[in-house]
């Protein structure tokens, strides 16, 4: 599988091949924008944005925290991979260093895991939007499936900027 969080960090833009939106989140109070396709039928959430690929092969959030919530985050995040009965790999763990995209630090942990499905790659990318605020990005890929997304999801984070 190619590192998918390691190489978006690479990338800085890619064209979408379809329609896109760009979000920007929370609406109440935008500290981000991010730009996903219109077949992964983005939506809002209450803390962040999400969209999953039109086969049901990649799920990817975007959360925001706060320096007193990024724990909390981090913690609802793994919550709802295991809701989702998506279950981690401890053993597998990654971490990619460190990396300026939009002028932001973006840091990854990858995974190995399974569902109810099958083999997946989990991942979270902690981006630091501003000094008070950071996004947690959690991604959920399926094994062999996945790898048709690469283009997407790479566009997708190359996309995350901070809102002036």
């Amino acid at each position: 599988m190619k590192k998918i969080f390691a190489l978006a960090l690479l990338v800085l833009a890619s064209p979408f091949a379809a329609q896109a939106a760009t979000l920007t989140f929370p609406s109440d109070k935008p500290v981000a924008s991010i730009t996903i396709p219109d077949s992964w039928k983005p939506e809002e959430t209450d803390g962040g944005v999400q969209g999953t690929s039109d086969d049901s092969a990649v799920y990817l959030s975007v959360e925001v925290a706060s320096g007193k919530s990024m724990e909390k985050v981090v913690t609802g995040a793994i919550d709802f991979l295991a809701k989702n009965k998506v279950t981690i790999d401890p053993s597998t763990q990654k971490e990619t260093p460190a990396t300026d995209v939009n002028g932001m630090q973006m840091a990854t942990l990858e995974w190995d895991g399974k569902d109810e499905d099958g083999p997946v790659s989990v991942g979270l990318l902690i981006a630091q939007v501003s000094a008070d605020n950071a996004l947690i990005v959690t991604y959920w890929g399926d094994k062999g499936e996945e790898d048709k997304h690469d283009a997407e999801v790479k566009a997708i984070i190359a996309s995350i900027k901070p809102v002036e």
